[in-house]
């Protein structure tokens, strides 16, 4: 994670590499003057404590993540079928050193968003670019750029973040020109060892329902699974399980309150 610097009390050769790393070159040309000042030390401490600040929040809003609730929140017990331990590892990260992709299979209302939302959140704590979107929302974007100029510097937006998650792939269907764009960014983040997490509530096998006459599916599929970890999920819809018990505890108030005398 990213964290301001503590600094020990400063040898010269120190405070010259913090000075010069802070870009302070004027106390830099004065340090062997300014080395025992006590209120050194505190400058370097306050600079790193802000830029560590301004960083962070950078990474955020770049990572597009909106509001989400945290991953403490997740009823494990709910999904009939979850790896909550391979889940649980991915926050460790370890999948971005291995440049390995992540991704969610399961159907809609199992937390699959949440998960991704929170691990993209890990990855921006500690310092990594991250950019979250729905796949609609991204593959809309660069099909809307009328050069291949716009579309390459477009393609940046989605290519360069060390990490990429992209929700609800397979909720709605594309013609061929989206899935190619979407294997544009599957294949350049793959060369580029750059991962993505990755949501979809159908298998691999109906994707061409989702990228109808589509060629590049399989290949798209292949780059896309290649040292990557698959997680399924299975069950009923959580938000619908919340809706049901919002509308029992309404009826059960508007019994209690038929039951009182007027």
């Amino acid at each position: 994670m990213t964290t301001a610097t503590t600094l020990p009390k400063l040898n010269l050769e120190t405070a010259r590499s913090h000075l010069r790393r802070l870009g302070f070159y004027g106390l830099l040309a004065h340090v062997e003057t300014l080395l025992n000042e006590p209120w050194l030390v505190r400058v370097i401490e306050i600079e790193d404590t802000e830029r560590a600040r301004r960083s962070l929040k950078r990474r955020l809003d770049n990572s597009r993540l909106g509001a989400f609730k945290p991953i403490a929140d997740f009823d494990w017990a709910w999904p009939e079928q979850c790896d909550r331990s391979a889940i649980e590892e991915l926050f460790s990260l370890g999948f971005k050193e291995e440049a390995a992709n992540v991704v969610f299979i399961g159907n809609k209302g199992l937390g699959k968003t949440m998960i991704l939302k929170n691990l993209t959140h890990q990855a921006v704590l500690h310092g990594h670019t991250a950019r979250f979107t729905l796949a609609s929302d991204m593959l809309h974007d660069l099909a809307a750029q009328d050069s291949s100029i716009t579309l390459a510097r477009r393609l940046r937006r989605y290519t360069s973040p060390r990490l990429l998650a992209i929700d609800e792939v397979g909720y709605l269907s594309y013609d061929s020109r989206y899935a190619d764009l979407l294997f544009e960014v599957v294949t350049r983040r793959y060369e580029q060892r750059r991962p993505i997490l990755l949501t979809t509530n159908k298998i691999f096998g109906e994707w061409n329902q989702v990228f109808p006459n589509a060629s590049c599916v399989g290949t798209l599929i292949d780059r896309l699974v290649h040292r990557a970890e698959i997680i399924c999920l299975e069950g009923k819809s959580y938000r619908l399980k919340e809706a049901e018990e919002r509308a029992a505890q309404k009826a059960k108030i508007r019994s209690t309150a038929a039951r009182k005398p007027r």
